[in-house]
């Protein structure tokens, strides 16, 4: 991690000075290359170093307010092509763990897994009554170096955060950042608190006939093996592909939108790891959600200071939006809210016209940097640690609704989730 953050640095300091003898569309274009060879350095790095490394990358991803679009293609590799481990250390996992080998276990147990992420792997199976589970397995030894991994982290972090001021004009605050990921990494290292995840979402979205969550199977499963049953349905990154039936794609679009603003605004409970490959789509069709080790959990204040904010969008209150992030942690108290609010009114432009909203007309990067102008010239750096995944599943939702290419009045769906939380 230390060699990759020094080639980094030193890629973007080199560009820095060249830039002074090229002309502004030839130090643009290097810019540019620069951004994407290193996307393509950090990719490499997260394939062998996976754990709290690969969660960070999946997180950056999703940042375009850091990076261009075309280094955060090259960055969302991380969400898919993972390699997996070998069979003979993941079955010597599930030993040390339930006590027998997966043959012992299980009817049937594929030795290859169908999907690997950055701290397990997952296998398809059959219990004995014949059901189809799925069987997700740690990496042996992720939690012992996590630690480790975290306290490198802090390189790239510094690195990132060079690279936003001096490029992007962004100023992050990478305390928080690394706080926020540390306190959900370990959670995810801990398949019981996922196994609780699972019956809360199960519970608080009883009442949604179109949505699926998996059931954990509490004899084969610990600290780090979990047994579900399986969903089956198209993976989300299937639907957002070209030439999927439109209907399809706007009723998704619908569902996850209005799924995402009910646990921020009336759960309080936030699925914070959007990325395509946690989320799949039943022929019903219904909306299944998978992996539940990222989840965050908000204070009622903190759900509250929320609603009012979402009340006060909708209603045009700016005076309410002040004082909401103010009981947020985004201001001080006396501070001018003026400027926080114009930069609401850019980031929720697509709720506060009554009307159908195509997501292609919605300039994220523009948008950005407007909002980093605005953050400069007065000082708004407050970044409390709530705000980390809660950023981060946002940025997830406007890209997949804007892969999803949905034209609806997204500000009707936003006011009925409103107005439920409210009742």
């Amino acid at each position: 991690m230390g060699g990759l953050a020094s080639q980094i640095g030193s890629s973007y300091l080199w560009t820095t000075l060249r830039k002074q003898f090229l002309s502004d569309d030839a130090g643009r274009r290097e810019l540019l290359d620069v951004h994407i060879r290193n996307a393509r350095r950090i990719v490499e790095g997260s394939k062998e170093l996976r754990g709290a490394f690969m969660k960070l990358i999946q997180m950056l991803s999703m940042r375009r307010d850091i990076l261009p679009d075309e280094a955060l293609e090259v960055l969302k590799l991380t969400q898919s092509n993972v390699p997996p481990m070998d069979y003979r250390m993941i079955a010597e996992q599930v030993r040390r763990e339930l006590g027998k080998k997966p043959e012992q276990l299980f009817a049937s147990f594929e030795q290859r897994a169908f999907a690997a992420a950055s701290l397990g792997q997952v296998h398809r199976a059959r219990l004995r009554t014949g059901e189809e589970v799925a069987v997700k397995i740690q990496y042996p030894g992720v939690e012992e170096t996590v630690e480790q991994d975290l306290r490198n982290l802090k390189l790239l972090l510094q690195t990132i955060r060079a690279i936003a001021h001096d490029v992007m004009r962004q100023k992050i605050e990478t305390r928080s950042i690394y706080d926020e990921l540390a306190e959900r990494l370990n959670e995810e290292l801990d398949y019981v608190h996922e196994a609780r995840n699972l019956a809360t979402f199960d519970r608080l979205l009883a009442d949604d006939p179109e949505t699926m969550i998996p059931r954990v199977v509490p004899e084969l499963s610990s600290r780090r093996v979990l047994t579900m049953t399986y969903l089956d349905g198209y993976p989300l990154a299937d639907v957002l592909a070209p030439g999927v039936d439109r209907e399809l794609k706007d009723w998704v679009a619908r569902k996850y939108y209005a799924l995402v603003w009910r646990q921020i605004l009336e759960f309080g409970v936030l699925h914070t790891d959007p990325h395509p490959g946690n989320y799949l789509v039943t022929y019903h069709p219904r909306l299944g959600i998978l992996d539940f080790g990222s989840i965050r959990r908000f204070s009622e204040p903190l759900r509250h200071a929320h609603l009012k904010l979402a009340r006060a969008l909708l209603d045009g209150d700016d005076r309410a939006m002040g004082e909401s992030m103010l009981a947020l942690g985004y201001l001080d108290a006396g501070q001018d809210p003026a400027p926080m609010v114009r930069i609401l009114h850019i980031l929720f432009e697509p709720i506060q016209a009554d009307r159908a909203f195509d997501p292609s007309d919605y300039d994220s990067l523009g948008k950005a940097a407007k909002v980093g102008e605005i953050t400069l010239a007065h000082k708004l750096y407050k970044s409390p640690a709530h705000s980390v995944f809660l950023l981060r599943a946002l940025i997830g939702l406007e890209g997949i609704i804007r892969q999803l290419g949905c034209v609806t009045n997204y500000r009707e769906i936003f006011r009925q989730c409103v107005e439920r939380a409210e009742a």
